[in-house]
């Protein structure tokens, strides 16, 4: 066997048993805390509401645990089974160029994976999250959205693979540099259209009506020194009963979103105290922070790339035969993941630890009481699990668990 699939298949087999022993905790925990409410919830939360949670959390993980095993099956379907070496040899005989083949080649991997993949979606859609009252969607609006998504993600990807190709083939030994300095204008040009063309094509933004919340809010956003584009209402409760809260955009295309769910289930106080804590991952730069990151690794990837294209036994490691600038791409693109996925846990650090920022500026701001109410019914409404197993937690979540940041919030009332 060569030594690169050794390699291959020892983080994949070592990331897929992390991953099961993880669920298997968070399962038991949960499980076990199912019959009792924590007690930094009893008066806030019922039993039955808390089982709900419990229930919707164990019925998600096991749908994870399938599509998990299932993917790592795929992955090695496409890789050592021959699967790509099968697409490559249905491309190899196209007259359009290297470049065009290319991007037929990788265009139609994605395609079949977001064939194989659908499935999936439509058990999770109109059968767990139906099962558990949130789906509102319809099989119509399902299907039109994923068509939607698919010719969006041509419009935007083709042109993206063409210049990265383009420069593999042409712009000699620095092309990666060149190819992150157009990703980076790819990534600043999609973010700043997103709010206004790519989101509204999915949703209807109303600007929220004048009244009490609109005046508080102003009226935050003046004491926080923030402009935006507007404040807006997004219908979310067509496809789904979970409700949120973000900022899109940037520079002066920002604006503020509010899930039609969110404000419907919460008393002015409450959305305001949320808007704060949105506010605060704005005032500490954190969107910017994470930018940064992304285009340092991707900065490092494009660099790796770069000497593994170059490399004959990245290629036969993975099972494939040939060499081109395309399989390389979509070898590394199915394969970093597999390596890089141990990295999650500094990640999620980093995200909550920015989380509890935006709590202490939310509490700076409208006070702690009415942050804590609102997460509370959103924890109820969104059925997230108050017991989360702390292996898995630290693992995945990206915020902190429900009862520690209830008690961080908590511990600054009386500061």
């Amino acid at each position: 066997m060569h030594m690169f699939t050794t390699v291959f298949l020892a983080a994949l087999a070592t990331g897929l048993l992390i991953e099961l022993w993880l669920i298997q905790r968070h399962q038991r925990h949960i499980t076990s805390h199912r019959d009792q409410v924590p007690k930094a919830f009893t008066d806030k939360v019922s039993l039955q509401e808390h089982q709900k949670a419990a229930d919707y959390s164990c019925a998600k993980l096991s749908l994870g645990r399938i599509e998990l095993v299932f993917g790592v099956l795929v992955l090695l379907a496409w890789t050592l089974g021959g699967g790509i070496n099968l697409l490559d040899s249905l491309w190899m005989d196209s007259p359009w160029g290297s470049v065009i083949t290319g991007i037929g080649l990788i265009l139609t991997f994605s395609l079949v994976n977001r064939v194989i993949d659908l499935p999936f979606g439509i058990y999770r859609t109109f059968v767990l999250e139906e099962r558990f009252g949130f789906n509102r969607t319809t099989p119509k609006r399902f299907m039109l959205d994923l068509l939607l998504q698919t010719v969006i993600g041509l419009v935007l990807g083709v042109p993206l693979l063409w210049a990265v190709l383009w420069l593999m083939e042409g712009a000699g030994k620095y092309w990666w540099f060149a190819a992150w300095l157009v990703w980076v204008a790819f990534m600043l040009t999609v973010t700043w259209l997103y709010p206004t063309v790519i989101a509204p094509l999915f949703n209807k933004f109303t600007p929220l009506e004048e009244g009490s919340l609109k005046a508080r809010i102003d009226s935050l956003l003046d004491r926080c020194g923030f402009t935006s584009k507007g404040i807006f209402v997004m219908d979310g409760s067509k496809r789904s009963g979970h409700g949120n809260a973000y900022f899109t955009g940037f520079g002066r295309s920002k604006r503020i979103v509010f899930f039609d769910t969110l404000i419907e289930s919460l008393e002015d106080q409450e959305t305001e105290a949320v808007l704060a804590h949105e506010l605060g991952h704005f005032k500490k730069r954190h969107a910017l922070k994470h930018l940064v990151i992304a285009m340092a690794f991707t900065l490092v990837g494009l660099w790796l790339l770069g000497w593994l294209s170059t490399q004959p036994w990245f290629y036969q490691g993975l099972g494939v035969e040939n060499t081109s600038n395309a399989l390389a791409l979509l070898l590394f693109m199915i394969s970093v993941p597999v390596f890089t996925q141990f990295m999650q846990p500094a990640g999620n650090w980093l995200s909550r630890r920015h989380e509890f920022e935006a709590d202490d500026f939310a509490h700076k701001n409208t006070g702690a009481e009415h942050l804590i109410t609102a997460l509370v019914k959103l924890y109820k409404e969104n059925a997230s699990t108050l017991t989360p197993d702390p292996f898995y937690s630290a693992y995945h979540d990206s915020h902190p668990p429900a009862p520690v940041r209830i008690t961080h919030l908590s511990s600054k009332i009386d500061t």
